[in-house]
């Protein structure tokens, strides 16, 4: 799309974001171009409007896909109560417990159930989707949660790796990956997997026609350090990200990786596999992932962080424009990274600002 040039009477406020968890103030909202969906889409496509800072979008994640429940991660129309609900069995029929202590669910512990990846062929049970209550969560969320005005993104809990975690616990699970006598029933595994959550984002294409993309969430870091080299992800896990990447974009839609850890190294395989864009946790130097790697996906990037107590309007927004200056390039575009420190309401006018005059170059 062609970028509008940037007139200031898009600062008008014709509204506003309450504060996530009544922290903060609220967000607000100026006279835009183009629909926040539009400008995130824009930025999908890398030819961003302005400086997406995540209050364009929203995850969806409704309790019709088992994980959703088993990982406490349901985020839908209709109530659900995650923290005393969240649990139980996912789409494989394997047992999750909700974790309050650290915010998250895990496989019940015991015995895994491969001791070897190659029982996967004899013991995993695909899940029949056909079964799952597509249309009353569609009567449910089309329309309401699931408006015209915000990119939204279905969310998928479990990728590859992740999912052969819950198969074979964390060591069971790196082993198999290196293990030759186990690595072709892994590669064999990830292909069936693929083709199951094509299937499932297919459903989902077809019962909630405001999806604008799909996220899938695989971690392969630690805080300091990736779980397995470059190239190991590149033979096991690429082939497989590709195929369900080629699959969202054969359906125009976009395609977020989701992968925790300190991965700097694996960002060219993100590339091959084919993300669209990936904003990672803030023990990776994002400054310098995009300068090595913003050419071939989209980067979140932190923002140098400042002390708003201490710091001036006029330097905080002085931050601003040093931050699109360097990072809102029409021809290397970038996001604000969603792990970035809270944004100031002159940082966050400053930036729309500068990186609306920058992209509309």
């Amino acid at each position: 799309m062609a970028v509008p040039a940037y007139d200031p009477k898009e600062l008008t406020v014709v509204g506003e974001i309450p504060p996530r968890f009544g922290i903060g103030l609220p967000i607000p909202i100026y006279s835009y171009p183009v629909t926040p969906k539009e400008a995130f889409k824009a930025m999908v496509q890398r030819q961003p409007v302005w400086q997406i800072s995540g209050i364009e979008s929203k995850i969806f994640a409704p309790k019709l896909l088992p994980d959703n429940v088993a990982r406490a991660m349901v985020i839908q129309e209709e109530p659900f109560d995650n923290l005393n609900d969240g649990g139980g069995k996912d789409m494989f029929g394997l047992e999750w417990e909700y974790i309050a202590q650290v915010g998250g669910s895990m496989i019940r512990p015991g015995k895994p159930f491969l001791e070897d990846a190659n029982e996967w062929y004899d013991k995993v049970v695909w899940p029949d989707i056909e079964k799952w209550d597509w249309e009353n969560s569609a009567k449910n969320n089309n329309g309401t949660f699931l408006g015209t005005d915000t990119y939204n993104t279905c969310w998928l809990q479990t990728g590859f790796f992740e999912r052969l975690i819950s198969f074979m616990d964390f060591e069971g699970a790196i082993m198999a990956m290196a293990d030759e006598d186990q690595n072709g029933a892994v590669k064999d595994l990830f292909d069936k997997l693929a083709d199951q959550y094509i299937k499932i984002f297919d459903k989902f294409i077809t019962y909630f026609p405001n999806i604008d993309g799909f996220c899938v969430h695989d971690d392969w870091g630690s805080q300091k350090e990736t779980f397995f080299s470059p190239a190991l992800v590149e033979e096991m896990i690429v082939p497989a990200m590709q195929k369900v990447t080629n699959f969202i974009h054969s359906k125009g839609k976009g395609a977020e990786l989701h992968s925790c850890g300190q991965i700097l190294k694996q960002v060219p395989n993100m590339i091959k596999a084919g993300w669209d864009y990936w904003g990672g946790q803030a023990m990776n130097d994002t400054h310098t992932i995009y300068d090595l790697y913003g050419d071939g996906i989209t980067i979140g990037v932190i923002p140098d962080s400042f002390d708003p107590e201490t710091t001036s309007e006029e330097d905080q927004r002085a931050a601003a424009r040093a931050y699109a200056d360097k990072f809102c390039d029409p021809k290397k575009p970038s996001f604000l990274n969603a792990y970035g420190a809270m944004l100031t309401p002159a940082y966050r006018e400053e930036l729309y600002v500068r990186s609306r005059q920058n992209y509309s170059k």
